[in-house]
Parts: structure tokens; sequence; C-alpha cells
């Protein structure tokens, strides 16, 4: 009997407070709702143009590397173009491999601009679908806000 009466069982329950909600407080709550929904979509979208931009900065820096790299070897063969003490064959056996080093460069710089695009493609896809989210929600946010102002 005691456990019942610390309890307050069979006791009626007239001290709780049913909270009122106002259209104020309920405003708020959708605004920080939605106000959190768009700073994410905000930073994703502000994420995803540096990925572009680190991308394409990244694949121009390849390329102009590999430019470096051939002119040098170019550089290297008009130095060594009269070179004595070699046999011709050997001086053709190396000018023949360096410009095949040169072509495999410059397959890979063509197989770089390719890749590039493609990934820039599809961050690009993403970034698109982001931005129409994001003027989604904000145009709903708008639309929930006159709304609520007007009652």
């Amino acid at each position: 009997m005691e456990l019942k009466e610390k309890l307050g069982v069979g006791k009626t329950l007239l001290k709780f407070e049913i909270p009122e909600i106002t259209s104020n407080s309920g405003n708020q709550i959708l605004e920080s709702i939605g106000k959190e929904k768009l700073q994410s979509l905000d930073k994703s979208i502000k994420d995803i143009k540096t990925l572009i931009s680190e991308r394409e900065t990244l694949s121009k820096k390849f390329i102009q590397e590999g430019e470096e790299v051939k002119t040098e070897m170019n550089n290297f063969l008009l130095e060594n173009e009269n070179v004595k003490g070699m046999e011709k064959t050997d001086l053709i056996k190396e000018k023949n491999s360096i410009r095949n080093k040169k072509i495999e460069i410059s397959e890979l710089q063509l197989k770089e601009k390719i890749d590039c695009w493609k990934d820039v493609a599809l961050l690009k896809k993403e970034l698109r679908e982001n931005e129409k989210q994001f003027s989604e929600k904000q145009s709903r946010m708008d639309e929930l806000n006159k709304l609520l102002e007007e009652d």
C-alpha cells in the first residue's frame, strides 16, 4: 500500500500542464529545420564547386609537367645528336626509346584530359542536383513563411 501511495497510483493527474504551441514557436521550429537543410545544401554546393576547381587545376598541372618532361627529352636529343663514341645503331635505339617515352607521356596526357572531363562532368551533375534541391527547398521555405505570416 505504501508503494502505491509513493507512486501516486490512484490519484488524479491534475498538475500536468499542456504546453501551448504558439504560432511564433511553430514558425521558429520550421525555420530552424529549414535553415539547417539549406545551410547543409549550400555547404555541399560550395564543396562541389571547390572540387571542380581543384580537379581542373590538378589536370592542368599534370599536363604542364608532361610537356616539361617532353621538352627536356627534346633538348636531350638535340644536345646528344652528334655524340661521338657511340655506334649509330645504339644512338638510333636510344632516340627511338626516348621518342616512345614521349608518345607514352602524350597518351597519359590525353587520358588525363578525358578523365578530368569525366570527373568534372560527374561533379557538375551532382552540383546541378544539389542546386535544384536547394532552390526547391528555398522556395518551399518562402511559401511556408508566407503562409505562417498570413495566420
